[in-house]
């Protein structure tokens, strides 16, 4: 596949996690569903964070500023509550791993990172997609039924 075809992967994997976005309020960010230890607040942080160490130490994107708070922290704080902040935190890292997908000359290309292992940047790829999925899907639990 070419680069503008994954982006374009990419981008609508992506909207399942920025629709939600669009529909959180202020008073979601402090929600939690059950007994997961997450805030929405959280999810939307971390998923960006994530997105953005993808974009600087995966895809070589070295111009990426990120502090990974919540792997940081290991855990929910409670400090992700300023809706305007993580959206515009997030709209950062689309940018960013678009940026980066962009300028990808081999997909063939091992990486070793301590978090996943060795893969291709194309494993990589799948990985980050399926990342911000599955966080959009606790996201879309939360904001359906946290409190």
């Amino acid at each position: 596949m070419k680069n503008e075809q994954l982006i374009q992967v990419w981008k609508e994997g992506r909207t399942r996690f920025t629709r939600l976005l669009e529909q959180a309020g202020p008073g979601d960010l402090p929600k939690k569903h059950g007994k997961s230890p997450n805030s929405a607040g959280f999810l939307i942080r971390h998923s960006a964070e994530v997105e953005l160490l993808f974009a600087k130490n995966v895809f070589g994107k070295k111009d990426v500023k990120i502090t990974a708070k919540t792997l940081i922290a290991g855990k929910d704080t409670g400090d992700w509550t300023d809706l305007e902040e993580l959206k515009a935190f997030s709209s950062y890292a689309e940018v960013m791993l678009e940026e980066a997908i962009a300028a990808q000359k081999d997909w063939d290309e091992s990486i070793e990172t301590k978090e996943f292992g060795k893969k291709t940047k194309s494993e990589a790829f799948g990985r980050i997609l399926t990342h911000t999925a599955y966080h959009a899907g606790q996201l879309a639990l939360i904001l359906k039924y946290g409190d």
